[in-house]
């Protein structure tokens, strides 16, 4: 397979599925890696890495180590893994050796005078898009349109990838004004927002707001709830004197203490004009002190 100039992820996937045009999913990510030069899939032995690759100085060969554990968790360290292989411009930290932590295949984001968190996040960049093609991705989400969590868990199962992974890619890809808040212990860990979806004021560590549907009712392990109004201000900064977008939750809990909060923002109403002649001769009112 000729990979030659192709050292951006998405020109690396593009050429790989090119050479591969009837590649199935879930995608055969260790088959994959034999056809591209990785010798060997070895578990790694340790708490302190989550993977790694031995190579050689021409990157000609190598060997991916991988934690055992979770398949689908498994599979995207062994596609970040091969990204960094397939990537001539990513110089390990230790001649002809790389290995990551858990946090290195969660990194979206990367300081610029970092070159190893920017490593990281093209690594990240290559696994999502070697495991989750987007041709199939974009036939596999036709149907996706009301946002859900169901539909998160229907593409990790179809995909081999983990829930959270294919979170993040759901919210990315969906059209609608969406967010998905991964908690802990009643924390939240990460979020991960649609453009259009504004900041979140409940930052990494805070507790999950007493009124999120998280809180209300006792949730079934391994399923999602029904989806509920909630006040948009848990969530978001609401300005005042600006009409207040709706907003509802969907919880999925499992049973490690985890869980994914799906929150969606509905568009705000057009205001018709009567009310806003009314909205206007009350804000005259307030100001001018008149009744």
């Amino acid at each position: 397979m000729e990979l030659a100039g192709a050292g951006a992820p998405e020109a690396l996937v593009k050429r790989i599925l090119q050479a591969e045009p009837n590649l199935p999913v879930p995608v055969p990510i260790q088959e994959l890696c034999a056809r591209l030069g990785i010798l060997k899939i070895e578990d790694l032995d340790t708490d302190a890495f989550e993977g790694g690759l031995a190579t050689d100085a021409k990157r000609s060969e190598g060997t991916i180590l991988a934690k055992p554990g979770g398949e689908p968790r498994r599979r995207f360290t062994i596609a970040h893994e091969l990204g960094h292989f397939l990537m001539a411009h990513h110089v390990p930290d230790q001649p002809g050796r790389f290995l990551c932590k858990s946090s290195d295949l969660l990194r979206l984001t990367a300081k610029a005078s970092d070159p190893r968190q920017r490593r990281e996040v093209e690594a990240n960049r290559f696994a999502t898009l070697m495991l989750m093609p987007p041709h199939r991705l974009r036939a596999a989400m036709a149907d996706c349109r009301e946002p859900d969590l169901q539909h998160v868990l229907g593409l990790a199962r179809e995909f081999a990838v983990g829930k959270e992974v294919a979170a993040r890619v759901y919210v990315q890809y969906h059209p609608e004004r969406i967010a998905i808040v991964v908690a802990g212990k009643g924390r939240v860990q990460r979020c991960y927002r649609s453009l259009s979806f504004p900041d979140v004021t409940c930052g990494v560590g805070s507790p999950i707001p007493t009124g999120s549907l998280y809180h209300s009712t006792p949730h079934r392990p391994n399923t999602a709830s029904g989806i509920a109004a909630r006040s948009p201000d848990l969530w978001i900064d609401v300005k005042r004197d600006l009409r207040v977008p709706s907003l509802t939750e969907q919880v999925y809990l499992q049973q490690n203490g985890f869980a994914m909060i799906l929150l969606r923002l509905e568009p705000v109403p057009e205001e018709s004009a009567a009310e806003r002649r009314l909205d206007e001769g009350w804000r005259y009112r307030f100001h001018s002190g008149r009744r």
